[in-house]
């Protein structure tokens, strides 16, 4: 930089004024300034809108082709980075194969496990900067919190002291005034109706015409007569006119119809919403189609209700009549007109088309239906018939509208006239008296010999009027004529013959019809496949008695067959009554003496009814043809202690023991004596048992019992060690030996025990849970959660495991974990009663309801969700809800269920009811939470 020859002379003047500054100078920088920009240096502002200029602007870069683009890459060492390369691809162009794929996802594996070791380190990193920064800068509310918390002691006084905020907006702009508009004098209007809106020339001098655009006077220039006033004096005049027309001359009122007046109005309105196009050219072609074909009924139709779409229906009713015009015979166009047609123009229209027709049905039944009076309808009819004495459709119409007398009358001239109608035959018979319906019904069938409906109708006369005897005869006459009329006898439409015979209470009619035809093409190897179908298909449809007579006749062709047997005897306990099934019952037990079920359902049959005499002597019959049965032994026991025979019992047990010494019998006799709390005798018992059947788990496991319940730990642990030497597959054992241990406070020892049992029953849930539930009650929770994590892996379609994880979340994550657990276990009964808990816990009655009763549907076993089932009523329910839980609890009689058990296997309550048991199980249970 050269300096200027001045600065030499002024040594005070600095060297580097007037020459421009160096490229990228900002002036202040070396202290720390960072440089400023004026208006000056980006031009004047400008609006967004504004079209922008150019003049100042950089020259647009030349651009380039795609090609170009693809082929230039910035290989430039600036862009370049020691780990990722340069920031665009070398090798772009090559083709990405299934190597590359297979490396980027190595690569991304690689990140996404390298990311993860470092997540919990960042996390908790990130959580303390987030706590750090918070207590460094607090938010405003925070700041204000012990200020709001003084404002509790603000009295009400000092609240109306404090001032209102003020409106700091001037006056004008807060009291806007309304624009005001002046109404325009009619003088300006008339001075610029002659088309301009100014004029400085005198319009009465003669330069006016001269002048371009000035009009001389006339009707419409400024000079004329036009007043606006007389023009809306006028108008008021004219619609006074109108009104005048229309009201009554003498009296002064209206005549004119507001509910026509407003249907007018509404046809006046376009109800199509389409295209007007679309409209004109369909209009074109059906014009096109009418001149073309005008005897094309369909034309004219198509016509008319384009019309009618569109709103013109006064034209859609005058093509429609000129159609008829011009096709007097077509019954369709006919029927249009008088849709089209008011109802008064509709009945005129009808009656020519009935004059041009007098032999269309439909025309006739129109007539009718334009008709309101009956009296008139009958005479259509009548009309009518008397041109077409053949029609069924007329003559049912023409009857439906006579008294029953009058009705009887027609139906005799009907079945002259129309013969093979079996209708008119069937409604004669119901009309006619008992003995002119048989003759009616021998007519019809002399008519019609092949259809069945005029057979079974006979069928229910005869049963009807009590002779029952006729009924089979009848029946069987029908299958022997149709069949030789060459009528295919159909099992499907006889079986639903019978049905409707059982619902109009033709009971004998239906088991005839059943026995005739539930043989009839069914080979002797599927006869007893195919009825069983047959009669669980009545009784799903409710034909009940169609059921019992085709067992009924599968008993007679299979009279030792036991399942039979025991179906109808099931359809006799749910539908019938208990003489119907104790008599089947006895009928059963003589021709299957050796079923014991049918034996023991008989006893209890009476036994339930309060007959324990007759419920003993059946039970005496069943030994004496199957001594030594021990269903029928335990039965009679159980006869006994119910009713509080404990000797008897006593003897019969002893007896038993002597004559069938099973291990049933063995625990049967033990449980009694420790029922009556007579612990030796019992343990004595089952000591001899263990000695005959010591791998039979359950006298181990009552053993056990007694000794914990008479004190003896140490001897009942002996038992339970030595149960398990014989039955390590006892799963309930090993949960008493480890309840035993941690009782005796030795919660390792417990813990080891379950270990050890799980050890030796792989993948048991019951194990499992209880080990869980050991965790939980000694307050481990994070281990009870593992515990469970690794339950649900060895397990993962336990229901019962998932029911408890559900509840062992914390109430957020509830939901997500029994939607987990329906994915797993759909239809598991444990899961189903959790989400209905769940749903409880919500307060969501109405879903809760519904999931309990699909619980119990899906198993009626469970008594626990009966249990909880009727908690909930009792709790949220009225009393219709919890009689009908109760009522259906006691027919289900569940067994299974975890607090169920733990009350009805409780020796002090060895002779609860179903009902007492569920109402002390309902009693303890807790409400979820």
């Amino acid at each position: 930089m050269s300096v200027p020859p001045q600065a030499f002379v002024n040594k005070n003047k600095k060297h580097f004024l007037g020459i421009p500054a160096p490229l990228g100078y900002v002036a202040g920088v070396g202290r720390g300034a960072t440089g400023f920009t004026t208006r000056s240096d980006i031009g004047p502002a400008r609006d967004a809108n504004d079209v922008s200029d150019d003049r100042h602007a950089p020259p647009a870069a030349k651009r380039k082709k795609p090609e170009e683009e693809d082929d230039d890459e910035d290989l430039n060492d600036s862009n370049y980075d020691e780990f990722s390369g340069y920031s665009g691809s070398l090798f772009s162009k090559d083709p990405y194969d299934k190597d590359d794929a297979e490396a980027d996802a190595i690569y991304e594996s690689i990140d996404k496990r390298m990311d993860e070791k470092r997540k919990e380190y960042r996390e908790k990193r990130l959580k303390e900067d987030l706590e750090r920064y918070r207590q460094e800068r607090p938010k405003i509310q925070q700041q204000f919190s012990d200020l709001k918390r003084e404002l509790k002691s603000v009295s009400e006084d000092e609240w109306s002291a404090i001032p209102e905020v003020g409106d700091a907006r001037n006056r004008k702009q807060r009291n806007p005034r309304a624009e005001k508009f002046t109404p325009l004098p009619d003088s300006v209007l008339s001075r610029n109706l002659g088309g301009e809106s100014s004029s400085s020339i005198d319009p009465g001098s003669g330069l006016a015409s001269m002048m371009p655009g000035v009009m001389t006077p006339g009707m419409l220039t400024p000079s004329g007569d036009l007043d606006l006033r007389k023009i809306g004096q006028a108008r008021n005049t004219l619609m006074t006119v109108k009104l005048s027309q229309v009201s009554d001359s003498v009296t002064g009122q209206t005549v004119v119809d507001p509910k026509g007046y407003l249907t007018d109005l509404q046809s006046m309105i376009p109800t199509y919403g389409g295209d007007i196009n679309d409209i004109k050219k369909a209009r074109l072609l059906l014009k096109s189609v009418r001149e073309t074909n005008p005897n094309h009924p369909p034309a004219w139709i198509a016509s008319a209700r384009l019309e009618e779409v569109t709103g013109k229906v006064q034209s859609a009713r005058n093509l429609i009549m000129k159609g008829c015009e011009v096709n007097p015979s077509s019954e369709e166009l006919w029927l249009e007109a008088a849709r089209l047609q008011p109802r008064d123009t509709a009945r005129a229209v009808i009656a020519h088309a009935a004059r041009n027709l007098p032999h269309s049905v439909r025309i006739w039944v129109k007539a009718a239906d334009l008709e309101q009076e009956t009296k008139a309808k009958r005479r259509v009819y009548r009309k009518a018939l008397e041109h077409i004495p053949n029609s069924v459709r007329l003559w049912k119409a023409a009857v439906e509208l006579e008294n029953p007398e009058d009705a009887r009358i027609l139906l005799s001239r009907a079945v002259e006239c129309c013969p093979t109608s079996v209708e008119l035959w069937l409604a004669l018979a119901r009309l006619e008296t008992y003995e002119n319906a048989r003759k009616v019904l021998n007519k019809a069938r002399e008519n019609i010999p092949t259809d069945r409906q005029i057979w079974v109708t006979a069928a229910k006369l005869e049963e009807a009027h009590g002779n029952t005897h006729m009924v089979e005869k009848i029946i069987d006459r029908a299958i022997t004529s149709l069949s030789a009329n060459g009528v295919e006898i159909n099992r499907e439409h006889w079986f639903k013959e019978a049905m409707e015979a059982e619902k109009s209470g033709a009971v004998h009619t239906c088991q005839a019809i059943i026995r005739a035809v539930i043989g009839h093409g069914i080979e002797p190897e599927d006869q007893k496949h195919t009825w069983m179908e047959d009669a669980e298909a009545c009784a799903n449809e409710g034909a009940y008695e169609c059921a019992r007579a085709v067992y009924g006749y599968a008993l007679s062709v299979f009279p030792s067959k036991k399942s039979i047997w025991l179906r109808a005897a099931y359809l006799e306990k749910q539908h019938g009554t208990r003489a119907s099934l104790e008599a089947l019952l006895q009928r059963a037990v003589a021709h299957c003496p050796k079923s014991e079920v049918l034996w023991l359902m008989g006893a209890k049959s009476k036994w339930l009814a309060g007959d324990v005499p007759a419920a003993r002597g059946i039970l005496s019959l069943a030994f004496q043809a199957n001594p030594n049965s021990e269903e029928i032994w335990l039965a009679a026991v159980k006869l006994e202690s119910e009713n509080k025979e404990y000797d008897r019992a006593r003897r019969l047990l002893s007896k038993a023991r002597a004559s069938a010494p099973t291990p049933r019998v063995m625990i049967k006799s033990a449980k009694l004596e420790w029922a009556l709390n007579n612990l030796d005798v019992a343990l004595k018992l089952l000591e001899e048992a263990i000695k005959v059947f010591g791998d039979y788990a359950k006298l181990h496991m009552m053993k056990g019992q007694i000794e914990e319940q008479m004190g003896k730990d140490e001897e009942a642990r002996n038992t339970y060690s030595q149960g398990l030497k014989k039955c390590a597959t006892s799963v309930p054992m090993w949960i008493l030996l480890s309840r035993l241990e941690e009782k005796l406070k030795n919660v390792t020892k417990a813990r080891s025990v379950l270990e050890k049992a799980r050890l030796r029953n792989p993948k048991n849930p019951e194990l499992w849970l209880e080990s869980v539930r050991l965790e939980r009650r000694n307050g481990s929770a994070e281990i009870a959660n593992a515990v469970m994590a690794k339950a649900l892996q060895e397990c993962t379609n336990a229901g019962r495991l998932w029911a408890e994880a559900i509840f062992m979340e914390s109430r957020p994550q509830r939901k997500t974990k029994s939607v987990d657990a329906l994915k797993k276990c759909e239809h598991d009964a444990h899961v189903l009663l959790a989400v209905s808990q769940l749903f409880w816990t919500e307060r969501k009655l109405n879903k809760c309801r519904e999931w309990f009763n699909r619980t119990v549907k899906i198993d009626p076993d469970l008594g626990d969700a009966w249990a909880y089932f009727y908690k909930f009523e009792l709790l949220h329910g009225n009393e219709q809800q919890q009689e009908d839980v109760k009522t259906r609890c006691k027919t289900a009689e569940p067994h299974h269920g975890e607090a169920w058990c733990q009350v009805s296997k409780e020796i002090a309550n060895w002779c609860f009811s179903t009902e007492q048991i569920l109402l002390l199980v309902a009693k303890n249970l807790p409400v979820p939470t």
